[in-house]
């Protein structure tokens, strides 16, 4: 019987869905993570159809091992219910067939890092369980830029991800973040949906307190892209755009 072979953590780059020509993958991504990805010919991934994509500019770089129509991609099976409901233990531990055939696995995210903030969390306590080797390769990831470039508390700091989109509910979670915040001297990190990007920025300056801090960072590594910080009451002085087809971060840190 062969030795199992690994799951492999392949970043992505942070230009998902943007528009323009991409830069060359070798200038977001270390060769090595590119070396890597050119040889595996078994991928799990969210969508298939922009993990070809990925592979055609790593092909660019360092030419794939294979042919790409030769190249096995799955897709990660789709949750159950809800918005974070996880796929069912079976139907992700059948995608590690090929691992346990002997041969290295890659799983790849639309943007950033696997499993961080991102479908795949499941594969890898999967793999875990069936003892094969995870191997996580370096790459962007835009809630650590965001947080580095915030210049807020970067010694303790909680990622909440999103956060409802009713209007009551979310004055009630941005307070409640705001307490914890004040409370553990904690930076919350949020996400959304770029088309939601104002909303959220508007609903944050609404129901901030005027000395918290507030980062936001969009389209972080792209052409264009900027983080500005600073307190509620200095964004509420001087507005500032967001796009709403392109990435942000947000990140807040209340006054003590």
């Amino acid at each position: 019987m062969s030795e199992p072979g690994a799951l492999h953590l392949v970043p992505n780059t942070l230009d998902f869905g943007t528009a323009g020509v991409p830069a060359p993958l070798d200038e977001l991504l270390p060769l090595g993570v590119i070396r890597t990805a050119s040889r595996l010919g078994h991928w799990v991934c969210e969508n298939a159809k922009t993990t070809r994509a990925f592979l055609k500019r790593v092909d660019a770089v360092y030419p794939l091992a294979r042919p790409l129509q030769e190249i096995a991609i799955v897709e990660l099976p789709r949750p159950n219910k809800g918005r974070d409901a996880a796929p069912g233990p079976g139907a992700v531990d059948a995608l590690l067939g090929p691992a346990r055939a002997g041969h290295d696995l890659g799983l790849l995210s639309e943007a950033g890092l696997p499993a961080l903030a991102d479908p795949g969390a499941a594969l890898v306590v999967a793999a875990h369980a069936a003892g094969i080797a995870v191997v996580v390769h370096p790459g962007a990831s835009s809630i650590a830029l965001a947080l580095a470039a915030s210049g807020l508390n970067g010694q303790s700091f909680a990622f909440v991800g999103y956060i409802p989109v009713p209007a009551d509910e979310r004055a009630a979670r941005i307070r409640a973040l705001e307490a914890a915040s004040r409370r553990d001297a904690q930076t919350q990190i949020l996400i959304e949906t770029p088309y939601r990007n104002v909303a959220l920025l508007e609903a944050l300056l609404a129901h901030l307190q005027p000395a918290t801090s507030l980062s936001v960072s969009v389209g972080l590594t792209l052409p264009g892209g900027f983080t500005r910080s600073g307190t509620i009451a200095q964004w509420r002085q001087r507005r500032t755009g967001l796009p709403g087809d392109v990435p942000a971060v947000f990140a807040l840190l209340a006054a003590r």
